[in-house]
């Protein structure tokens, strides 16, 4: 009997402090919070200039046309490999090339077409017209795209400081929000963020007919040692922050 008795007060008293522990964390307040966004705009200097070589070519079966084509390219790899250029491949795809028959009202297979576009980069506007005159008149390559940006090396310190500043500008303006009911931003809970960079792209189709008018015209803002010094590639950062309320 006393057994049983020392076992209900026991049970008894492990359920009074289990309902005063739930109760304690009834009662305790969760923290106030603020979610406010910062921004960051700059402008940084553009380094690279780039063009993309497009190989296309058609034949009756896949095996031949992808053949032809990556033949091509490596042709292309090898007369460029010893010139100051990075190159990267950008895109691949095989599929049936198809057209529409007027006279006899359907659609006809040609057989199937292979793209290979390659990413052509240099320090300088000279080097890429090179490239086009290499290239000039090769039968199945193609050139578009011819663009200025900033490489990941140069536009990675640039990003970080962005970044740093973003959160700053939500900070002050957390702290002047919550300075309007007498109170102040505390330690930052979360935090999320989203960059945009704008680069310059002319959207040109065969830049090897005429390959140094055509590259001057599009890249008009150079100074005589063909530095780029068109408009600055524009970055912007947003962040999402939440603080708490002191």
């Amino acid at each position: 009997m006393k057994k049983a008795l020392i076992w209900i007060g026991t049970v008894i008293g492990a359920g009074a402090v289990l309902a005063l522990v739930i109760g304690a964390l009834e009662n305790r307040e969760m923290p106030r919070t603020i979610t406010v966004n910062g921004e960051c705009l700059t402008t940084v200097k553009k380094d690279k200039v780039a063009i993309t070589l497009r190989v296309t070519t058609v034949a009756p079966t896949s095996a031949e046309s992808m053949r032809l084509a990556t033949a091509q390219v490596a042709e292309i790899t090898k007369r460029l490999e010893n010139q100051p250029v990075e190159m990267q491949t950008i895109q691949f795809n095989s599929y049936e090339k198809t057209e529409w028959n007027r006279e006899e009202q359907k659609s006809v297979t040609l057989g199937i077409e292979t793209t290979i576009a390659v990413e052509v980069s240099a320090n300088d506007i000279e080097q890429i017209e090179n490239v086009l005159n290499e290239f000039a008149g090769m039968p199945n390559v193609f050139s578009e795209n011819l663009r200025m940006f900033t490489s990941p090396a140069v536009m990675k310190p640039v990003l970080e400081e962005c970044l740093g500043v973003a959160t700053q500008n939500a900070r002050e303006r957390a702290h002047a929000l919550a300075s309007g009911d007498g109170k102040k931003a505390g330690k930052m809970l979360s935090v999320a963020y989203g960059r945009s960079i704008n680069d310059s792209v002319y959207s040109t189709t065969n830049l090897m007919r005429g390959a140094k008018m055509a590259v001057m015209e599009a890249a008009s803002a150079m100074d005589t040692g063909g530095t780029i010094v068109a408009k600055d590639t524009e970055v912007s950062v947003t962040v999402s922050a939440v603080f708490e309320i002191k």
